[in-house]
């Protein structure tokens, strides 16, 4: 009987040690497992790191980049396109002018009252349409008659107060966000179509002239006075209501930056010199690269995944469209390799571009204790319930480094703009104001992004200029923005 009891206190010691060791050897492998995803988080960060000296070599490299784009079609990997906009508003415009805005899917037609001389704004009003899918790889002629007939709708339903004085044309800016080759104030031609269309009988064409053969179909009287580039607008429609705005940046889906060039730092300008000296310059800095950009292996794996592999690098790691993919294949690889969000990968994980940047601002923004949106977003999105604090907090961790690089990058870029145009020093009789006119979704709300962009450039900058930075929201380049350049290049300008 005795035997028997102590081989049970045997056995009963043997199975409490074996569970011991089990415990102790998931709490190892747990602990194992933390300490890889910290790894995988510290390695990410050193990589993602933006010293104030490197972001110096960045700015350095877009104004290198800039002049070789200046001097010669094909010259860099910047375009810095000729917008030929030399006359931008300068707040004294009158009169009713208005602009039809194609940026991609959807389309709007505004109509904006200027009161004259500091009068700014008086009235405004937009209608939106959509572009039926079928007219989208149609024909050139059917998809402008069908923008044409929305602009004349537009037009028929307006006040009598509206209607332009006997023998004046309505005058409107046109907003074509596609690449296009210009050519004038209003005209140029379709280098290619993007963002799901393609009409094949458009691409050479002038779309100014495509859109004015329409207008005439359907008897508007009606002048396109200028094509423009939406980050031409938001320098525009930022210059309208503060006369030393001189740079324009859009940060939203994608980015993009233009500023005011002095027309004779322009050697493939072959043009006669505009009376105001001055050129606006479309940059097209999302192509921007260079060797001095803090790169991962999951940017790398990203633009080879990408529609568009090699090309609109600094895009890639600054704009909207991007910043939420990075952090998911963060996150991926943490999942596969120290298993953070249990045994099993998410399957939804897999899923490119499932995680959109807006949750990541929100993720980012979560000031809860139990950080309950963190939570909520990952089990919405990815269907990850039950996640740790611990393992909300990496997330948080993960989002602040992937918007601190992008927002730090981009302050990079309006430092390089700031030297090309040679403001970066103060002047003896004291620093010169630098406005820059902002726009974009990323810019306006992700409040952590736009913050860290504002500071990074105070701080490039350095104290002695800090004062004469300014950064303005300018809200809507590509609809009023494109107005105001209509009112700027009127034909009845001498007139008024």
């Amino acid at each position: 009987m005795k035997k028997a009891t102590v081989g049970a206190v045997v056995v009963g010691t043997a199975a409490a040690v074996a569970v011991a060791a089990l415990i102790m050897r998931h709490r190892m492998g747990k602990s194992s497992k933390w300490a890889r995803a910290r790894a995988i988080l510290k390695e990410f960060e050193e990589k993602c790191a933006t010293p104030d000296g490197k972001l110096k070599q960045v700015a350095d490299a877009m104004t290198v980049e800039m002049h070789a784009g200046l001097a010669s079609e094909g010259g860099s990997k910047l375009k810095m396109l000729i917008s030929y906009v030399d006359n931008l508003p300068t707040g004294d415009e009158g009169g009713v002018f208005y602009a039809l805005d194609l940026g991609g899917t959807n389309f709007r037609v505004l109509r904006v009252q200027l009161g004259g001389e500091d009068g700014g704004i008086i009235h405004q009003e937009f209608a939106e349409a959509s572009i039926p899918p079928n007219l989208m790889v149609g024909t050139s002629e059917a998809l402008f008659d069908y923008i044409a007939a929305e602009l004349a709708k537009f037009v028929a339903e307006e006040g009598e107060e509206f209607h332009p004085p006997p023998g004046r044309q309505r005058e409107l800016g046109f907003t074509f966000s596609f690449p296009i080759m210009q050519t004038s104030i209003n005209s140029g031609t379709l280098i290619r179509w993007t963002k799901g269309f393609s009409i094949d009988d458009t691409v050479g064409k002038d779309v100014v002239a495509e859109l004015t053969k329409a207008m005439q179909k359907r008897e508007i009287d009606m002048r396109v006075s200028a094509l423009v580039n939406d980050t031409v607008g938001t320098l525009a429609g930022g210059r309208f209501t503060n006369k030393d705005v001189s740079i324009a940046v859009i940060l939203g889906t994608g980015t993009n930056a233009a500023y005011v060039e002095r027309a004779q730092a322009i050697p493939k300008w072959h043009g006669p010199l505009p009376k105001s000296g001055e050129m606006v310059i479309n940059m097209e800095w999302g192509n921007f690269r260079s060797s001095h950009l803090p790169l991962t292996e999951y940017d790398h794996a990203m633009d080879i995944d990408s529609l568009n592999p090699g090309e609109q690098i600094f895009e890639k790691i600054c704009s909207g469209m991007y910043l939420g993919e990075i952090l998911r294949r963060v996150l991926l690889r943490m999942a596969e390799e120290a298993g953070i969000f249990g045994e099993e990968v998410p399957p939804k994980l897999k899923n490119s571009f499932i995680l959109r940047t807006p949750e990541m601002s929100a993720m980012h923004h979560d000031t809860s204790s139990d950080l309950r949106v963190v939570g909520d977003k990952l089990k919405d999105i990815l269907e990850i319930s039950n996640t740790s604090l611990k393992t909300r907090r990496l997330v948080v961790e993960l989002c602040n480094i992937v918007a601190t690089r992008g927002a730090r990058l981009a302050a990079a870029g309006i430092l390089g703009i700031i030297k090309k145009m040679g403001k970066d020093t103060p002047r003896e009789s004291g620093p010169e104001k630098i406005v820059v006119a902002m726009d974009g979704g990323l810019y306006e709300h992700y409040t952590e992004y736009s913050k860290c962009l504002e500071n990074t450039l105070v701080e490039l900058l350095g104290k002695e200029m800090a004062t004469s930075i300014i950064f303005k929201h300018a809200n809507d380049g590509s609809g009023i923005g494109a107005a105001l350049l209509a009112a700027s290049n009127s034909v009845y300008v001498e007139d008024k």
